[in-house]
Order: structure tokens, then C-alpha cells, then sequence
């Protein structure tokens, strides 16, 4: 009875038109919950216990903001061909690229330590020991960059957020 209700959901039109939609809006719905992490939480966490619903108002700037830096930037890699660091490298020149690459480089340093420490800090509740948690998530993230193609990645992406 199952495998004949599942064989209708998977013919009807619905299903089709969802799976469409995930297939564009894939990358989207990534991005958009790329700030959906350990470090983010706990700043919203603790924000929202200080300011509580006053800052309520900035979301539509913010969002209006996020929205036009996110189509620019998809427009100039689509119309160049190039990334950030070539564009800044090509306007500005080498000196500011590299130490604007060195100030990136530390950015993401600290924020894969914010995340590694959220997945100790997360597990710990769970009674899982940060000396075991770690390595284990370091190993799972390193196994998905190495082995990993586009697609799947994309499909645990999703499926996580």
C-alpha cells in the first residue's frame, strides 16, 4: 500500500513541479542559510536576549542589502568569467589583493575555529567528549571536500538545511 501511494506522489504533477523548484532554488536556499551556523546562533542568541524585538527593523534593510550584493556579485562572475580576487586584482592591483587575501585567509581560519567550537559545545550536551566530536567532524568535512563532486555536496547541503 505504501510503494502505491509513493508511486502516485512520485507521477503527480506536484512532485514534479517541487522537484523543479529544488532544482533551481538549490543553490538559493544554500545560500541563504549560510549564516545558519554555530557562531551565527549564538551572536543572534545573545543579541536577542539584549536587544530583544528592538532591532526587529533592521531585518528589511538588511535583507534589501544582502539581495543587491548577492546579484551584483552573481552578475559580475557570469558577465567577466572571473572571481573577487581577480576583479580586485585587475582594479586595484597585486599589493591590495594580497593582503586583502591575508585578511580573508584569517577570517575564514576564525570562522572554521567558531564552527568546530559550536559542533564541541553542540555535542557536549549530548554528552560527547570535544576530543572525540572534533576530530570526527574535521574528518567528515575533510572526506566531503576531497571525495566530493558539486552535486553531492549540494544534495547534503540541502538536506542539512
Amino acid at each position: 500500500m505504501f510503494k502505491n501511494i509513493l508511486n502516485k506522489i512520485k507521477s503527480s504533477k506536484i512532485f514534479r513541479n517541487l522537484f523543479f523548484f529544488f532544482a533551481v532554488m538549490g543553490p538559493g536556499v544554500i545560500t541563504a542559510n549560510v549564516d545558519n551556523d554555530a557562531g551565527g546562533i549564538a551572536t543572534y542568541s545573545l543579541a536577542g536576549a539584549h536587544f530583544g524585538y528592538s532591532l526587529v527593523w533592521s531585518i528589511l534593510p538588511i535583507t534589501i542589502a544582502l539581495i543587491i550584493v548577492q546579484e551584483m556579485c552573481a552578475r559580475m562572475a557570469v558577465a567577466t568569467g572571473k572571481g573577487l580576487a581577480d576583479l580586485i586584482r585587475e582594479n586595484y592591483g597585486v599589493k591590495v589583493t594580497f593582503y586583502l587575501m591575508v585578511v580573508l585567509f584569517f577570517v575564514n581560519l576564525s570562522n572554521v575555529m567558531a564552527e568546530f567550537a559550536g559542533i564541541a559545545i553542540s555535542l557536549e550536551i549530548f554528552n560527547v567528549s570535544r576530543w572525540f566530536s572534533v576530530p570526527i567532524s574535521a574528518f567528515l568535512v575533510w572526506i566531503l571536500i576531497v571525495k566530493g563532486n558539486y552535486k553531492s555536496v549540494e544534495k547534503i547541503f540541502l538536506f542539512a538545511c
